[in-house]
C-alpha cells in the first residue's frame, strides 16, 4: 500500500500519471470518473477531477465492511482540488438477467440485500440532509457487477444531481461558491461527462464560472 500512500497531497492528473507509470489501464469511464486497472488485473482505482459525493458509497462500505454484497476497498483518499481517487477489488459487468434478480431481492429488502439497503437508507438521508446536489440512491444496471468467481457485488448506489449542480454554478457563481468550498471545485471542468458532451463553447463557459468560484473562495479567505 505504500504506492497509494504515495497519492497523498496529489491532484487527479498527478494520480493518473502515477497509475499510467506503473502500468495500470484504462477499463472504463463513467459520467465522472475514470477507472484504471492493476497490471495484475485484481485492483480498480477511480480517479475523478471533481468528487463531492463519492464519499458516501465509501462509507458504506466501510459501515458494512466485509459484507458479501460489497467490495472490498483497498484504499481511498481526497485528492487536492477537490477529486477523489478510490481503489477497490476490480470487477466485471453483470448479465441482464443477474441485475433483474438483484432488483427484485433490493425491492423485497430481505436477507443480505435487505441488511444493504437499510444501511444505503440511512447515508442517504444524513447525505441529502448535508450535502448540496445530492441525487439520491438507486440501483441500475451499472450498479450490480460481478467478481472472477461470479459473486454479485453493488457497486456505486448514489448519485449527484449533477444538472441541478451545472446549472447553479452558471447561474451565479459567486452563490454557488457560498454552498460549496471553493478548493472543492478546481478541476470541475474535467469531469469525463464535459468532456465527452459539451461543446466548446459550454466548456469555456464553466471553466470561466468555475473561475469566479476559486476566486470568491479566495477573497473571502
Amino acid at each position: 500500500m505504500d504506492f497509494f500512500a504515495e497519492f497523498d497531497g496529489l491532484d487527479h492528473r498527478q494520480v493518473t500519471s502515477r497509475l499510467l507509470a506503473e502500468g495500470w489501464t484504462v477499463c472504463g469511464l463513467g459520467e465522472w470518473a475514470t477507472v484504471w486497472r492493476s497490471p495484475g488485473g485484481g485492483l480498480a482505482a477511480r480517479v475523478c477531477p471533481f468528487e463531492p459525493g463519492y464519499q458516501v458509497f465509501v462509507e458504506l462500505c466501510r459501515s458494512l465492511s466485509g459484507h458479501r454484497l460489497l467490495p472490498r476497498i483497498e484504499f481511498d483518499a481526497e485528492l487536492s482540488g477537490g477529486g477523489r481517487v478510490t481503489v477497490m477489488e476490480f470487477l466485471y459487468p453483470s448479465e441482464p438477467a443477474l441485475h433483474e434478480k438483484a432488483s427484485r431481492l433490493w425491492e423485497a429488502g430481505e436477507g443480505d440485500f435487505g441488511a444493504v439497503r437499510a444501511e444505503a437508507e440511512r447515508l442517504d438521508a444524513e447525505a441529502r440532509a448535508s450535502l448540496p446536489f445530492w441525487g439520491g440512491l438507486g440501483l441500475n444496471p451499472h450498479n450490480v457487477m460481478t467478481t472472477l468467481s461470479g459473486e454479485v457485488k453493488l457497486v456505486d448506489l448514489y448519485f449527484m444531481s449533477g444538472h441541478e449542480l451545472y446549472a447553479a454554478l452558471l447561474r451565479d457563481p459567486a452563490a454557488f461558491a457560498e454552498a460549496i468550498p471553493a478548493e472543492r471545485y478546481a478541476h470541475l471542468p474535467e469531469i469525463a461527462f464535459i468532456a465527452r458532451n459539451s461543446t466548446p463553447d459550454e466548456i469555456s463557459e464553466l471553466r470561466r464560472a468555475a473561475a469566479v468560484v476559486q476566486d470568491s473562495g479566495r477573497y473571502s479567505a
